[in-house]
């Protein structure tokens, strides 16, 4: 766990995808990696996220060797073991849960829950949760995070969810403390015109440089 949680240090910009076609999957995820991202959430939805999943890391030994890659909007235990037998390196929750602390932390894999308010993040931080997923970033804001933070020095955070491919949301929420950030849709927003994935490889490279640029030290 704690060799995952330096790498997601270390390379501190998670995309958060999920797509039911596996060569657009494919396509999109080495877009990413060529353009310097080295961690990567699969999300858990649809009927055939646990067969994209696992071909995407059958993909991964090959073609991605530095990539982390984990899954998200896992919601109980018994989903999390799913993922955990399929090869999954991280877990990620939208919700504070006990059971999926067990069977995650307990076999020293990383667990990242989703946290809004100072009592999930306790909780989190009581069942062994290194890092927690702010969500709705939006909606809570980088001043949240400055007005919380204080409260829980050991913990870390990473927005999901209002955190844009900019220099100024990017230095916004590193300025107000955060160690890494997901981003969703607003990075897989192609330009107008566009084909092909050269546009995403471009963005996430301008992405790691300003995340690099403004990560707390």
């Amino acid at each position: 766990m704690t060799s995952t949680l330096d790498h997601i240090l270390r390379y501190p910009a998670l995309p958060v995808y999920y797509n039911g076609d596996i060569q657009a999957c494919t396509e999109v995820v080495n877009a990413c990696y060529q353009g310097g991202i080295r961690v990567f959430e699969f999300v858990n939805r649809g009927d055939k996220a646990p067969e994209n999943f696992a071909k995407l890391l059958s993909y991964q030994k090959e073609h991605w060797p530095e990539l982390l890659l984990g899954i998200g909007t896992i919601k109980t235990a018994a989903m999390a073991k799913v993922y955990i037998e399929l090869g999954a390196q991280f877990i990620v929750s939208p919700v504070v849960k006990a059971e999926i602390a067990e069977v995650t932390l307990q076999q020293d894999l990383l667990w990242v829950p989703g946290c809004m308010t100072p009592t999930e993040i306790s909780m989190a931080e009581d069942l062994g949760a290194p890092l927690v997923k702010l969500f709705p970033g939006d909606t809570l804001g980088p001043a949240y995070l400055k007005a919380v933070k204080p409260l829980f020095p050991g913990m870390r955070f990473m927005p999901t969810g209002g955190v844009n491919p900019t220099a100024e949301s990017i230095q916004g929420w590193f300025d107000a403390g955060v160690s890494a950030v997901g981003l969703g849709s607003k990075l897989f927003a192609a330009p107008e015109g566009a084909t092909g994935y050269g546009w995403l490889q471009e963005r996430c490279r301008e992405l790691m440089g300003w995340v690099n640029g403004y990560q707390s030290k």
